[in-house]
């Protein structure tokens, strides 16, 4: 993945003209990408502005949503000193992320995206907040792939995994995330710490651990918990569905609204009512089979047979059954809006049947 930046703009004013920050989005033309940049440009758009980047020029109806947007490598350090010169920045978005199939194919290229990239950003985000003389916040999609439970029968046993505990990661995305949360720790209260002139918080970070998500808006693409919404598009078409996990494989899911809900709460947080840099979520968590039936009641005709593939079967046996969200819902009231029923009658199926015309 070259450094090739190009910069075009739309509607481009500066923020510092405004006397606000704005905000920069990474990994703007992805999944949750296209979902936060609608969210962020309702509450803000026209007030602060919008700076998107990723590795591909965005497309059309995300492009109205921003103020400016850069194509490039987000590890490419031309490209940040190119964003810091030309925006105050106050906050960071940083969806960026190289995920878990293609990372474990070429972990190389995942540690160089995931981990170096993001230092990348932390690193604009830091001399952004010396620049301002105060805080600038990062938030940064963690995921349950940081989550390791060794075997099949502890992971049983642990049940609603806590933010501390169980954190031996088998994958290199989950590796690559968990370093971030770390660097996002040091960077919010030790970095530079033997300078003299150092700020006492540099960076603002906030993380959420999200399980798997559930989107109306996107067809899958062969994530590791992609066989939920794989088996309701394929009953939708009338096609057999082969699951690459047993019946009984269980982990914890939520909605993209939910998801993207659940940032923008984070952020808007007072810094004073949070406890940790990085917080579970969670929804709901049913069994591959309990999808299934859920399948059922809106495809009688449904056919789902279990092929289990032994490596994406392991992945998914080291992640927990379900997150323990308690910090999150003390901290910063989260509560999903969308249940195990909800999720699929009122969010997916609707999508998926007006997209077959079934």
């Amino acid at each position: 993945m070259q450094g090739c930046s190009t910069m075009t703009d739309s509607n481009h004013v500066r923020a510092d003209d405004r006397g606000t920050g704005g905000i920069l989005v990474t990994g703007a033309d992805g999944e949750m990408g296209h979902a936060l940049l609608a969210a962020l440009s309702h509450r803000f758009l026209n007030k602060r502005e919008i700076i998107a980047v990723d590795l591909r020029e965005l497309t059309d109806d995300r492009d109205a949503h921003v103020s400016a947007s850069y194509t490039g490598d987000i590890s490419d350090p031309a490209l940040a000193e190119r964003i810091a010169l030309a925006h105050d920045i106050s906050e960071v978005w940083h969806l960026a992320a190289l995920l878990s199939t293609r990372g474990e194919r070429v972990p190389e290229l995942a540690l160089r995206v995931n981990v170096m990239g993001s230092a990348q950003m932390l690193k604009l985000a830091a001399d952004s907040a010396t620049r301002r003389g105060r805080p600038v916040k990062f938030l940064f999609p963690s995921t349950i792939a940081i989550y390791g439970v060794p075997t099949l029968e502890a992971k049983r046993a642990a049940g609603r995994v806590n933010e501390d505990q169980c954190m031996e990661p088998i994958t290199m995305y989950g590796v690559n995330k968990r370093a971030v949360e770390e660097l996002g720790r040091y960077y919010g209260k030790h970095y530079r710490q033997l300078s003299t002139d150092r700020l006492e918080c540099t960076v603002d970070f906030r993380a959420i651990r999200f399980p798997g998500i559930i989107s109306a808006e996107t067809i899958p693409t062969g994530g590791t918990s992609d066989y939920g919404p794989e088996m309701f598009h394929a009953a939708a078409q009338g096609k057999a569905y082969t699951c690459f996990v047993r019946p009984d494989a269980r982990i914890p899911f939520m909605t993209m609204p939910d998801a993207v809900r659940s940032l923008m709460e984070l952020a808007q947080a007072p810094r004073e009512s949070l406890t940790r840099e990085t917080y579970n979520v969670s929804a709901f968590a049913p069994s591959a089979e309990e999808i299934a039936a859920k399948v059922r009641e809106f495809f009688p005709k449904s056919n789902v047979r279990y092929v289990p593939t032994p490596e994406r079967q392991r992945i998914v046996d080291s992640w927990p059954e379900d997150c323990d969200d308690s910090a999150a819902r003390r901290d910063w009231g989260w509560k999903p809006e969308h249940d195990f029923d909800s999720a699929f009658s009122q969010y997916l199926v609707p999508s998926i049947r007006a997209r077959y015309g079934v």
